[in-house]
């Protein structure tokens, strides 16, 4: 009975002695309010990022324009040897002057085309629905506003903000001039953000920045080049056969371009759908003109561009714009290729850092 007092009494004893909660000065409490906070920071930091996916999207945005106007002042530099600024300025003033003269000279033909192109393309889409009618597929009841929102509802919630015309523009100039601000100075950003990592991280991280601006430079060198060949070659190859709206569709296959896989096959129905609205003739050579555009872009200009940069495999880059389209709608689609290749950058980096690591650990645990 003593003896069970004893220990009853060491034991408040030691519950006494022990650290509270309150007690900060204790290391047991303070290791386990280290891992609470970085719990509960990883936690706020996920669920900041979801409440700022737009904004977070526009910056990478404007990180992919950057890489582009840092990759033609790059291009330009070879060529003319005078200071980077000057180049940069010439690049955007040639970007601007493009743009004014395509919405000049051939704005208003565009505009009356496109105001056609979605009546034509309707009628055609009806047709389709006859014919699978008439052959028991079913009845469907297509019409435009269907179309929207099937299309709406298959991205997420960042297409509400972008999805009306004024968004779209204001979204763009954002781009545009936060592009512009990081391609003036990009190793001032570099330099600000390598400032609030541990020293003996920051080697790496500019060895990886590094290797991540060569790869979206040239990654979008080869798709500017790519939305060049198919737009121009869309356009002459349409208006040589005779298929109506040519303007029009070399400028949608040359920015649908922008986007792999998906891109290229929602140019091929548009070009196809308006090739059989002038007539079954016209329809086949729109099948070949987008065959034998595809077939430039995929065995000539992606080669060429994936032994420069990283070799995406297809099926990767369609499940990412499938999984970013849903996820993050349609700037996560158009964002998707470089995402990727980025995310391939870092994992090959980190591949070679444990690499170089792992004969050091087999040396220091050899006798």
């Amino acid at each position: 009975m003593v003896e069970r007092k004893e220990r009853a009494q060491a034991r408040a004893k030691a519950t006494a002695n022990a650290p509270g909660p309150t007690e900060i000065r204790s290391q047991l409490v303070r290791s386990e309010l280290l891992k609470a906070s970085v719990w509960i920071g990883l936690a706020l930091f996920i669920g900041i990022c979801v409440v700022l996916i737009q904004p977070i999207l526009l910056i990478f945005a404007g990180i992919v324009m950057a890489s582009m106007l840092d990759g033609g002042t790059r291009l330009l530099g070879r060529v003319l040897p005078i200071a980077r600024g000057w180049r940069l300025l010439i690049v955007c003033l040639s970007l601007v002057v493009f743009l004014v003269w395509t919405m000049m000279f051939a704005g208003s033909q565009i505009a009356d085309q496109a105001a056609t192109l979605q009546t034509v393309v309707m009628g055609q889409v009806e047709r389709i629905a006859a014919w699978a009618s008439e052959h028991g597929m079913g009845n469907l009841q297509l019409d435009t506003k269907t179309i929207t929102d099937n299309l709406a509802g298959t991205f997420g919630r960042v297409t509400a903000a972008v999805g009306t015309v004024l968004g779209a523009l204001t979204s763009l100039v954002m781009v545009l001039v936060l592009g512009i601000f990081i391609a003036i100075e990009p190793r001032l950003y570099e330099r600000g953000v390598a400032w609030m990592l541990p020293m003996k991280s920051r080697e790496n991280f500019y060895i990886t920045t590094a290797r991540m601006g060569f790869t979206l430079r040239r990654l979008m060198a080869g798709r500017l080049l790519g939305m060049l060949v198919e737009g121009i070659g869309t356009w002459l190859a349409c208006l040589m056969v005779g298929i109506p709206m040519a303007a029009l569709m070399g400028l949608l296959t040359g920015l649908l371009a922008f986007i792999p896989n998906i891109g290229a096959i929602v140019s091929g129905v548009l070009l196809v759908l308006v090739g059989f609205s002038a007539g079954t003739d016209t329809g086949l050579w729109a099948i070949a003109i987008y065959f034998i555009v595809q077939t430039v872009d995929g065995y000539l200009i992606v080669p060429m561009v994936a032994k420069q940069t990283v070799d995406l495999a297809p099926a990767l880059v369609l499940g990412a714009q499938i999984l970013f389209g849903a996820l993050l709608g349609i700037m996560g689609l158009f964002l998707a290729d470089p995402i990727v290749a980025m995310i391939k950058v870092a994992l090959e980096r980190e591949a070679e850092r444990n690499a170089g690591a792992l004969p050091n650990t087999k040396a220091a645990a050899s006798p």
